[in-house]
């Protein structure tokens, strides 16, 4: 069994892909052999000097690159499975601007590069090789030709010298030569239309950058569905259960006249935990994902927050359409923490919200009286400036605050709401 399975890989691999890989050659050199003539028909009019018909192998060239890029497309899709990137090209459009356009793109010229200089190059290869898979197959089965000839040719030629044996041994070798030959010239073939029919690197890295945007909002709009959930499920079930609890603490309390005096503290100590285990909860309910703020929109989730807090905040809200909730939710949390920061470390008597959009730009601007000195890269300052400037950066907003000494403070969020 080792020795079947060591003559598997032996023999077997070299020709496991060798059909499709000769057939992948075999019909690219059609394609490759495509422009030739065209290019010859340039040469011979530049020859002539005939300048009146030298643009027109050029234009045919230009006119025929597509249609070369599609036949190599499906020609490396049908044969190897594998499908070539589709470089950008520019938007359709009829006039001659747009042709124009086309006409200059560097997508192009690539191709007409691939179609008209490469090609022929690939063109004589794939002749080679092809070739020796020709000259390795008949000498292989050269015994199988000597037994076709007449029986006065197979003594006086070939068939009782050594020179068959010879030959046959050339012709297996050659047999083994072709899989590794053909091989390496599809892989140069595929390399090159990589490069010259596919997309340029520029083009690449902008794709990967978009693809990573794009699923990088899919992941921000999981968690903020994710947090919306939460909210619900704590809003609904942990925090009804606790106001329960307290109703039925408080109905104890009230009811129960003639408890001892150790069971009524008890009974208020566990009343007043789930009063403020409940205060607790909206808190956190709040600075998860307020149900106002899915509701009713920025306006009335600000103005709610400006109204729990112990200074005067005057909110401005101008949005002509609500953002995305992504969007929504960063700035709203963006303004809830910064006015939690003014309370605690700006010494400030009034703060400002502005929110607005202006074109695809939803701006916000949280200022205060208070002392300034916020720094954004001081570590352990408690002002959480670095934790707000990262939730804006998630969704490519830019984020600055200014704040000298003695004040005021300006924090400026510019978030893209693009529809």
């Amino acid at each position: 069994m080792e020795l079947t399975t060591w003559l598997q890989l032996v023999l077997g691999r070299p020709f496991r892909r060798a059909g499709h890989r000769t057939a992948l050659v075999a019909a690219g050199l059609p394609l490759h052999l495509a422009v030739v003539p065209l290019w010859l028909w340039l040469l011979g009019t530049m020859a002539a000097l005939v300048p009146a018909v030298t643009p027109l192998p050029v234009l045919l060239t230009l006119v025929v690159t597509p249609l070369l890029t599609v036949g190599q497309r499906r020609r490396y899709r049908a044969l190897v499975g594998k499908d070539l990137p589709r470089p950008a090209v520019p938007g359709p459009g009829r006039n001659w601007k747009s042709a124009v356009r086309r006409l200059t793109t560097r997508a192009l010229w690539r191709q007409v590069c691939y179609h008209a200089v490469a090609g022929p190059l690939f063109a004589v290869l794939d002749l080679a090789v092809l070739a020796v898979w020709a000259v390795a197959l008949v000498a292989a089965s050269i015994y199988v030709w000597i037994w076709a000839l007449p029986p006065q040719w197979r003594v006086t030629g070939l068939g009782h010298t050594t020179q068959a044996a010879y030959i046959t041994a050339g012709g297996l070798a050659l047999l083994f030569l072709g899989p590794r030959l053909t091989g390496a010239l599809v892989r140069l073939e595929t390399r090159a239309a990589e490069v010259l029919l596919g997309p340029s690197r520029t083009e690449k890295l902008a794709r990967r950058v978009a693809d990573l945007a794009e699923s990088r909002a899919g992941v921000l709009d999981a968690a903020d569905a994710e947090r919306r959930r939460i909210e619900r499920d704590l809003h609904d079930g942990a925090q009804q259960r606790l106001v329960s609890l307290a109703v039925n603490l408080g109905l104890a309390r009230s009811t129960l006249g003639d408890l001892p005096e150790d069971a009524r503290k008890v009974i208020d100590e566990a009343h007043r935990e789930a009063k403020e285990a409940i205060a607790e909860l909206n808190n956190l309910v709040r600075g998860l994902h307020p149900a106002v703020l899915e509701d009713r929109g920025l306006d009335a989730a600000l103005s709610g927050v400006a109204a729990r807090l112990p200074i005067p905040v005057r909110v401005a809200v101008d949005l002509p359409q609500r953002p995305s909730p992504t969007v929504e939710a960063v700035a709203y949390f963006v303004v809830s923490e910064a006015l939690t920061n003014v309370v605690k470390h700006a010494q400030a008597t009034r703060a400002d919200v502005t929110v607005e959009r202006i074109g695809e730009t939803l701006l916000v601007v949280v200022a205060d009286d208070g002392a300034g000195g916020a720094d954004l890269a001081a570590a352990g300052g408690g002002t959480g400036l670095a934790g707000l400037a990262k939730r804006v950066a998630s969704v490519d907003g830019t984020f600055s605050c200014r704040s000298p000494a003695g004040g005021p403070t300006v924090i400026t969020v510019e978030l893209p709401c693009a529809p």
